[in-house]
């Protein structure tokens, strides 16, 4: 009998201890996401090379398993301001803060320890792939015409795949996304003036270690770089001079509007981003751009960004 790589579930849930099952259920933890992909079993192969009288391979311990799985999930509110969104574990397993201002709005920060993990069920067509101790790297896109995503890629301790009949889920904590454009995507400023936006992401720069030693075993997040890259229709240097940014070490506030109505209003703010040396002039339909990367810097700490949903 065949098995369908389409028929997928997919259910997350926070860890109230870390590397121990969370039992994540159809009902209260399904994620939709797209483009999900796993390897499920990570590692590496102790060749035991014997020493024998004839020749030939000798066999190999697999050690140090664990899981990677990545995937996207479109960037939406929940529907209702001051509501968690159903993708907010997943953001939270990335060291990221969640803090909820109950009918007013909710707010994630970057943090720098106590970092939260979680448990993912994949089942594709009747086998369950676990991850648990699950930590991982997030990316925030908004292209022109396109989706805004949370792309996200995850480490998890190994169990192994069992079957597992396909569970029931509920999607409706998902709202459907708002492409993004000059409607959608009302506000787009640096320094408080406004640009024209052809792409941009930011990555959160997690670096993200499996660490297998004798009494513990753990996925572990042990620093962070956070990046912008973004390309925008070049202006009068009056107007921006990113070259001049570059040089004399220069920050500027950045901020990014997705949604209009309650609910589903995305908010992306960067204080303190420091322009990077531009790498280059290029053009799209004749008109020139700038590509551009910039390193967002924390202050007083933890904020170098924050995502406020309302």
């Amino acid at each position: 009998m065949s098995l369908f790589f389409r028929k997928k579930t997919f259910l997350a849930k926070i860890e109230t201890t870390y590397g121990t099952d969370a039992v994540p259920t159809g009902a209260a933890n399904a994620i939709l996401a797209t483009e999900i992909a796993i390897r499920p079993m990570e590692g590496s192969d102790q060749d035991r090379n014997h020493d024998t009288v004839y020749l030939g391979a000798s066999g190999t311990i697999p050690y140090d398993l664990h899981m990677v799985m990545t995937f996207k999930v479109e960037l939406a509110g929940s529907g209702t301001a001051g509501t968690a969104p159903a993708w907010g574990p997943l953001i939270r397993a990335c060291g990221v803060a969640e803090t909820v201002d109950a009918g007013t709005d909710v707010t994630y920060n970057p943090i720098s320890g106590a970092f939260e993990s979680a448990t993912f069920y994949l089942n594709i067509d009747g086998t369950l792939y676990t991850l648990v101790g699950a930590r991982g790297n997030c990316e925030i896109t908004v292209n022109a015409s396109g989706i805004p995503y949370l792309e996200f890629t995850f480490t998890g301790l190994w169990t192994k795949p069992s079957a597992q009949v396909l569970p029931t889920v509920n999607y409706d904590g998902f709202l459907k996304p708002l492409m993004a454009s000059k409607a959608n995507t009302p506000g787009f400023t640096i320094n408080a003036a406004n640009h024209v936006l052809r792409s941009f992401k930011l990555g959160f720069g997690n670096e993200v270690e499996p660490r297998f030693l004798i009494g513990s075993e753990e996925i572990a997040i042990v620093d962070r770089s956070d990046m912008i890259e973004m390309q925008i229709e070049a202006t009068p240097l009056a107007t921006l001079d990113p070259f001049a940014l570059a040089r004399d070490q220069a920050t500027v506030e950045i901020d990014l509007v997705h949604g209009t109505a309650a609910g589903n209003i995305c908010a992306l703010n960067i204080p303190t981003a420091q322009m990077q040396r531009p790498q280059g002039v290029t053009e799209a339909q004749k008109i020139k751009e700038w590509p551009l990367r910039l390193k967002p810097l924390p202050g007083a700490g933890n904020d170098q960004w924050t995502l406020t949903l309302t």
